[in-house]
Formats: structure tokens, sequence, C-alpha cells
């Protein structure tokens, strides 16, 4: 009896100096993400429902409907779901290319060292390198001119406009959707294809009753995640097409700026919306990726 208790009292402080430790660990996190995660909106959760001088009031939500905002909302919205199906499908594909496509093991390594890279490429030097390139100069609008005759703007293209900014946001869109949905194509079984073959399945009667039912949860749940992430984003869009596309993030920057009809609180408001509609996306694909995992275990 007394030996047992001896042991006991012997590895519990070890078990709670381990226990201190772990959380010491991840502290940095919990205070980082406290401070400008989790504080910060719940200071403009809580502005979007306060006056200039801290009463309480629902005017603020109700701008959030005039017309001007609405319609930035609204081309947010529009450029987010394109950016974000054309960066799904293209991304997928080459996942699929990368992952069942027979290529050599060098360019899968170099394709995703890519991509991790190119994810994370946005901003002022995302803008600044598209302008260089396919700007009005831009080099290949430049040598697509002089050297094929071909006039780029002629076609009624512009890199200041929506399609302009749709089109640089799918530079990272493409990689991020290559990163997300190649772990879920290496998860799927081999034995399902052979199992199908036996059945007399086609390869297309396989990929749209066995392959796709299994990867919808994923390829929905990472479209949604990648329209969250151009709906958020702003220093690429302020810096290519500054207030000539006015999306909501650019609202938002000039409402808490103060640069026309300064009303902090508005902008708290419109922050707020952009955070219900991120996160009514970002839980959607959680649930996604939860089903995904479920299937490919």
């Amino acid at each position: 009896m007394s030996t047992v208790t001896t042991s006991t009292m012997s590895t519990t402080p070890l078990i709670n100096k381990r226990v201190v430790v772990d959380w010491l660990g991840i502290a940095p996190f919990l205070i980082f993400a406290l401070l400008f995660l989790i504080l910060p909106t719940i200071y403009l959760i809580a502005g979007a429902f306060l006056t200039p001088d801290g009463s309480l009031t629902l005017k603020n939500i109700g701008d959030l409907f005039t017309k001007s905002i609405m319609d930035s909302y609204w081309i947010s919205i529009k450029v987010s779901v394109t950016s974000a199906l054309g960066g799904a499908l293209i991304g997928f594909y080459l996942a699929w290319a990368l992952v069942m496509g027979g290529l050599p093991a060098w360019v899968r390594n170099v394709f995703l060292t890519f991509s991790g890279v190119a994810s994370n490429f946005a901003g002022v030097p995302l803008a600044f390198a598209f302008i260089a390139t396919i700007g009005r100069l831009g080099l290949v609008t430049v040598l697509m001119r002089d050297w094929l005759g071909f006039n780029l703007y002629a076609t009624g293209f512009n890199l200041y406009s929506f399609i302009g900014l749709t089109v640089t946001y799918m530079y990272f869109q493409i990689p991020l959707m290559v990163l997300i949905i190649t772990p879920a194509l290496d998860g799927m079984k081999k034995e399902w294809r052979e199992a199908a073959s036996i059945l007399g399945a086609t390869n297309r009667q396989y990929w749209l009753m066995v392959a796709l039912p299994i990867l919808w949860p994923s390829l929905l749940g990472t479209t949604l995640l990648l329209f969250a992430n151009a709906f958020g984003a702003i220093a690429t869009a302020i810096a290519l097409t500054g207030s000539s596309l006015n999306i909501i993030p650019i609202q938002l920057y000039a409402q808490i700026r103060g640069d026309v009809l300064h009303n902090a609180n508005l902008g708290y408001a419109m922050a707020l919306g952009m955070i219900v509609i991120t996160g009514i996306s970002n839980v959607i694909y959680i649930i996604m990726r939860i089903r995904a995992e479920r299937w490919q275990k």
C-alpha cells in the first residue's frame, strides 16, 4: 500500500510539470491570438453598435444596406466567387496531373514547393509584378504587341478592372487549391478504382460515380476557403486598382482612415458584415473537411 502511494506521489509532480511546459509552449500563440485576433474582433463588434459618443445604436447596421455599400459587397462577392471558381478548377486539374498523371516525383516536389511560396505572394509586390508583366506597358504586353502584332488592351482587357483583379487574385488562389486538394487526391484508394474496373465501370463512370462524390466535400470546402481568402484581401486590390474598383475592404479602409465621410463605427459595421460572410464560408469548409476525412479513413 505504501509503495503504491509513494509511486503515485512521485509521478504526480512530473505530470504537473509536463502540463505546465506544454501550456508554456503554446502560450505565445495564445497571447498573439488574444491581442491581434480575439480582442480586436470583440472591439469592432461592439463598435458596430455604438455611436461616436458611445451610445447604443442600430444605425450603423442599417447603413450597411445603402446602395453604395451594398454595391461594394456585391463587387467583392463577384470577384471572390470568380477567382475562387477559377482557382479551384485550374488548381484541381494541376493537382490531378501531379498526383495521378504519372509525372516524375521531382516535378511534384518542385511544383508543391512553388505553390507554397506563390500562395503567400500577395499585396503590393503581387500588384507590381502584374503591372510590370501585363500592364499597359508591361513586358508581356509590349512583346506581344511588337513581335506578334497582338494588342492585348485592344481586346477590352484592362488589368485595373474587375477582370484584371480577378486574374491577379487567381495567382495565389490556384497554388492554394493545389496545396489543399493534393492530400485529398493522395487519399484516393487504389482499391476503389480496381473494384470499379472489376464491375465493368469505365474511367468516366469511375470519376462520375465514385471519385467525384468522395472528393466533393473537399472540392466544395476548398472552394469556400478560396472565396474567404479573396474576400478579405485588400493590399493587392488597393495597389492595383486604387479606388476605381470599390470593393468592400477598400470602403472599410477609407472609413477607418477617415478619407471620405469618416465614420469609424460604420467601418466596424462593415467589418462585422465581412466577418459574418467569411465566417459562414469557413464553417461550411470545416464541415466539408470533416466529411471528407471521414470518407478517406
